[in-house]
Formats: C-alpha cells, sequence, structure tokens
C-alpha cells in the first residue's frame, strides 16, 4: 500500500496564514486596536502597532494601561486558539472560511486575568509574546509579556486563566 505523499509546505503555508488572518480578523476590537500576529512556524508574537489613540497620558507621554491589558489579552486568547486549532489546521479539517462561518466553532473565554505594569509603555510599537502553561480539556493557563525596543526588558507581563471550548451540543 502506497503512503500518501504530503502536501506541499507552500500550501500548508497559506492555509495556516489564511486561518490565523480569520481568527485576528473575525474580531473588531483587534482591528480597533490594529493588533497584527507574525507567525513563524507555530510560534506567534503579537504586534501593538502605535497609533495616537493608544496614548493615555499625554504629558509622558505613554500608552494607556487599558491598552496594554487589552493588547495582553488578546495575545494570550489568540495564541490559546491557535494552539487548539492547528491540529485541525494542519490536516485540512478546518480552514479559514469555516472559522469565520461555522457557529460551532467556539474560542476561549477569559475566566481571570492579572496584568503587571512594570513601566510605562512608549509612543511605539509593541511586541508580545504568550506562553501556554498548561492546556487541558476545560481549563488553560497562559503567561504573556509584552516588551517595545528589548525583548529582555518588558514593559508589562500578565497571567490568565481560560475556559476552553466544548463541543456544542446538538440542538443547542
Amino acid at each position: 500500500m502506497a503512503r500518501q505523499r504530503p502536501e506541499p509546505m507552500q500550501v500548508v503555508k497559506q492555509r495556516r496564514d489564511a486561518a490565523l488572518n480569520a481568527i485576528v480578523d473575525g474580531v473588531p476590537y483587534i482591528r480597533f486596536l490594529n493588533i497584527a500576529f507574525d507567525r513563524r512556524g507555530d510560534e506567534l508574537t503579537g504586534v501593538l502597532n502605535f497609533d495616537e489613540k493608544l496614548i493615555g497620558n499625554p504629558l509622558l507621554p505613554a500608552l494607556h494601561g487599558g491598552v496594554t491589558a487589552a493588547f495582553l489579552e488578546v495575545t494570550a486568547v489568540i495564541t490559546l486558539s491557535w494552539e487548539y486549532f492547528l491540529p485541525s489546521i494542519e490536516s485540512g479539517e478546518l480552514d479559514a472560511d469555516a472559522i469565520v462561518k461555522d457557529e460551532s466553532i467556539r474560542f476561549p473565554k477569559t475566566v481571570d486575568f492579572t496584568v503587571d505594569y512594570l513601566r510605562s509603555g512608549l509612543p511605539r510599537d509593541a511586541y508580545a509574546r504568550a506562553f501556554v502553561s498548561r492546556s487541558g480539556r476545560r481549563y488553560a493557563s497562559v503567561r504573556v509579556e509584552a516588551w517595545q525596543d528589548n525583548h529582555a526588558r518588558p514593559y508589562a507581563q500578565a497571567s490568565g486563566h481560560f475556559l476552553m471550548p466544548q463541543p456544542k451540543a446538538k440542538g443547542s
């Protein structure tokens, strides 16, 4: 019996990018904050593109604390969703259209989220990376770090707990 030939890597990359864009573009608040994600393999880095509307204290100037918290939480949820959906995306079972249109697809829900502000966020682009500490069938724990010019000097960090999506019951 002949083994199936693997798909070309370019096709897999296109499917990954389309699925990631569908996950991100499906949330209007992410578009409002102008957050993008850079994917390298299975690792995601959130990018908060600077805009004057993100300034909370114009005298310093510094990024608004709520923007920083939202950026960290969005990075955590998108990274957790990405890791949750990646096997289905890789196999071709789930595509970008399904993510956008299929109402049975659910995303992780925040249970609690704690932010530590380590220094003022400067008026420039910011980056964040989430690390999934534990992800089970019902619960996940995630840690997030945000930095601007130097990855070794984060300006904020957070930890959160999330309720993982459960399959939608038939008839609901």
